[in-house]
């Protein structure tokens, strides 16, 4: 099926992909589609990253639960809540 695909072939796609991407996104795609690939090697191989992942994700829990205890105060607000009145 493939058997005619030749290297004249192969230049007239990489133009066309060329025309159609431009020099300046073409790093980009390349990127992608390589990190894309490794991926996919990697799950069906059954490697797995996530050992440094859970490691990180701690720090910024952290980061989130010190900074929900102490509010934010911009130069001329106050760090009184506003208490609403009781309406008659």
């Amino acid at each position: 099926m493939f058997n005619s695909i030749g290297p004249l072939e192969i230049i007239i796609v990489l133009v066309i992909v060329l025309l159609i991407f431009g020099p300046k996104r073409l790093p980009g795609l390349g990127k992608s589609l390589g990190s894309g690939m490794r991926e996919f090697k990697d799950s069906i191989t059954g490697k797995d990253g996530d050992d440094d992942d859970a490691e990180t994700a701690a720090v910024p829990e952290r980061a989130t639960l010190a900074s929900a205890e102490e509010p934010v105060v911009r130069e001329g607000e106050t760090t009184s809540t506003p208490t609403a009145e009781p309406r008659s």
